[in-house]
């Protein structure tokens, strides 16, 4: 009897601890949701919240791979059970307006069947000798019309790309035709198994924290909710290949 009630109350602790953990982390996601609404009501007015498309933070190995606000954080709650496994960047215009461009060198695959992602092989430029990935999603309208590049048609296999080369344009396709996630890229480092092939994105636990490759806070517990997540010092736009354009210094205008 002892034994089954210290169980019960156990199990019961458990469950409260979680739920606790979770309601934590998903408050400082709600807050992300409601400074999220008030860039995209006016994103011109917040254009200063704004990251730019293909600039690099301080010594980061990655350039960013679009321009927008990024609203969502790696490790985000939305609900229970399910964690956010990467950044989301809303570039703030319709579909097929704001540019996608590769964090990185590497050789890009397309499944046959994908309407709307692109995935990116790379040697890990922070751990030699391991094999990472790139992801890059909703990039097709609210119907499944593509805006992925026409240089990477379905079925697309290591092809190689340089930093900075462009992939398509940000869209809002969900999954599901008529069902809208709002325009943004999903964007997001996949691990690989023992061979080389990439992980599961859809876990949390197969993607890794993009902070040390873009240079800059992009955990969920590393930025506050009402803080915006941007390179802390300068900008350092750059062309295709990585190479560097100009400087910008932390709140000026960039072209």
């Amino acid at each position: 009897m002892k034994r089954g009630m210290l169980f019960t109350g156990g199990f019961a602790l458990l469950v409260a601890t979680g739920l606790g953990l979770w309601w934590w982390r998903f408050r400082a996601s709600l807050v992300r949701t409601r400074r999220l609404l008030t860039y995209l009501r006016e994103p011109q007015t917040h254009a200063d919240w704004r990251i730019p498309a293909r600039a690099r933070c301080r010594d980061a190995p990655f350039l960013t791979p679009t321009e927008g606000y990024i609203g969502y954080l790696w490790g985000d709650a939305f609900r229970p059970g399910h964690r956010h496994t990467g950044i989301d960047i809303f570039g703030g215009g319709p579909n097929g307006q704001t540019p996608v461009y590769a964090a990185y060198p590497g050789e890009l695959y397309r499944g046959a069947d994908w309407k709307a992602s692109l995935i990116i092989r790379h040697r890990d430029p922070l751990h030699p000798g391991r094999i990472i990935w790139t992801y890059y999603t909703h990039l097709a309208d609210e119907q499944g019309r593509s805006l992925i590049d026409a240089a990477f048609p379905p079925g697309t296999e290591g092809v190689p790309v340089e930093a900075g080369t462009f992939l398509g344009y940000q869209g809002n396709f969900s999954g599901t035709p008529g069902r809208p996630v709002g325009v943004h890229l999903h964007f997001s480092i996949v691990r690989s198994d023992a061979r080389g092939h990439y992980l599961d994105e859809r876990r949390l636990e197969n993607t890794l924290d993009p902070s040390p490759y873009l240079g800059f806070p992009l955990r969920y517990d590393q930025v506050p909710g009402d803080q915006v997540p941007t390179c802390p010092t300068a900008w350092e736009l750059s062309e295709p290949g990585g190479h560097s354009l100009l400087r910008g210094l932390l709140g000026e205008r960039l072209p």
